[in-house]
């Protein structure tokens, strides 16, 4: 049981746990954000653009409650929907904005890289017209 907890202790202390235990709590108030851009700036928009106060208005009642009966109201929640369609969209968006940048910043650094790689490498010196004289000469002598 020892060896266990010590290979689990092994795992949380590795890093990539923890980037993604930062990435979670990021990952909820990024979530917090884009809700309330939904719910106070785009919802609002729409419900003006409709013409009523909320999207609630674009909710269907199939069945109206009747207390009477004892039964409640059947509704499509369509302007709950469409809510949660925008919400997956933002976040769609910034998320492929994001990694679109990280990978174009990967891809400046590797060429960044490989062009420091290549002007380290010392250059290959040009054979002189002797040089290949030399080694032409040294053919023949083969032959």
């Amino acid at each position: 049981m020892k060896k266990f907890f010590d290979e689990f202790k092994a795992f949380i202390a590795r890093g990539n746990v923890m980037d993604m235990a930062i990435g979670v709590i990021i990952g909820g108030a990024f979530g917090a954000i884009t809700s309330s851009l939904v719910a106070n700036v785009i919802t609002p928009l729409l419900a003006w653009i409709f013409g009523t106060p909320n999207t609630d208005a674009l909710n269907i009642t199939l069945r109206a409650a009747d207390e009477a009966a004892g039964t409640e109201a059947i509704v499509l929640g369509l302007g709950t929907f469409v809510g949660a369609i925008i919400n997956f969209l933002v976040i769609a968006l910034v998320l492929f904005s994001v990694i679109k940048a990280m990978n174009k910043a990967h891809e400046l650094a590797e060429a960044a890289k490989k062009k420091e790689e290549e002007e380290a490498a010392p250059a290959e010196p040009k054979p002189t017209a002797e040089d290949l004289l030399t080694a032409i000469l040294e053919e023949i002598k083969k032959q």
